[in-house]
């Protein structure tokens, strides 16, 4: 059997290494195009759609990670779009991650496993977070082993307060995060009995671009790990970090991580001239501003390959 996150790298060598970022709050959207919906809601399914059947058709990501606040956000019918979204996704072939950075223990962790890898909310890979402690993980490390499915688990985030935790010294050696990379180690030899022509480990890395010092060390430290990639675009991360953090991502070879670009795809229509001239004269359609992160998600593509 094939877990998720090994066919997430088959796509990724497949379509590149791009992940696009489906946080759409409806506040990206020009009031041409929410006025044409019966809610801030609607419009937002509608975009998301758009961007997945355009990202689909041109090949230019191996998936789509979904962000449950914003969703949250809209009350029970954003909770509705953020399942009609999933489904979308899943329906596109490509893989479906849900960032939703669960971590509790015992039957809590087993409710929101349920939730989020089956039912109404069912994705492929989730995130979550290991600072409650490592048990915090077996309930969805489970899974993995008996359904395929993926985790990405909190490494070294991307923003600026991850000195807080992740990169404190602790009594016994090495950082914090060190420590977290070292159970990913474990869990990656762990997999090997239940999935040996693995390539990659079901248990995967959230691993910031902005940081440049120790990339490379990161990418070392876990060869097994598959790395998500937050940072890139509207963040400030440089694509030659994320390509330092995909190992072997270029062209020749597959990725050992996806790039995560949200903003800088949804919002691509704001640095478009003849999108910016349409919505001065109110004629900008969601067709046009879905066009614009379709050329932002090639773009990201091509920089995130580029040797």
């Amino acid at each position: 059997m094939e877990h998720n996150m090994d066919r997430l790298r088959s796509l990724a060598a497949k379509n590149g290494p791009l992940c696009v970022g489906l946080d759409t709050d409806p506040s990206y959207l020009p009031q041409s195009v929410l006025a044409g919906f019966s809610s801030p809601a609607q419009a937002v399914l509608a975009y998301n759609k758009e961007i997945i059947s355009r990202v689909k058709s041109d090949g230019s990501a191996c998936c789509f990670k979904v962000q449950v606040a914003y969703y949250e956000a809209m009350g029970l019918e954003g909770m509705k779009v953020y399942a009609e979204t999933l489904r979308a996704v899943r329906e596109s072939g490509l893989v479906c991650i849900s960032d939703v950075k669960r971590g509790d223990i015992a039957a809590t962790a087993t409710a929101y496993a349920r939730a989020h890898f089956n039912g109404d909310f069912a994705s492929d890979i989730i995130t979550v977070n290991p600072y409650m402690g490592f048990d915090t993980l077996k309930v969805f490390t489970d899974f993995c082993m008996k359904e395929g499915k993926g985790i990405f688990v909190l490494l070294r985030t991307s923003n600026p307060g991850m000195c807080d935790i992740e990169q404190q010294e602790l009594k016994s050696g090495g950082r914090v995060l060190d420590r977290v990379a070292a159970e990913l180690n474990r869990l990656a030899k762990e997999s090997n009995a239940v999935f040996p022509a693995q390539t990659c480990s079901p248990a995967g890395a959230v691993v910031g671009c902005t940081e440049e010092s120790d990339a490379a060390a990161l990418r070392a430290l876990c060869p097994e790990v598959f790395f998500l990639i937050p940072g890139y675009g509207a963040q400030g991360g440089a694509a030659s970090i994320a390509r330092t953090l995909l190992g072997s991502g270029t062209s020749s070879a597959a990725p050992m991580g996806t790039v995560n670009s949200s903003r800088g795809i949804l919002c691509a229509w704001k640095k478009d001239e003849t999108c910016m001239e349409k919505d001065k004269a109110g004629t900008l359609t969601l067709a046009d501003i879905a066009d614009a992160a379709a050329q932002a998600a090639l773009a990201s593509k091509k920089d995130l390959m580029s040797l």
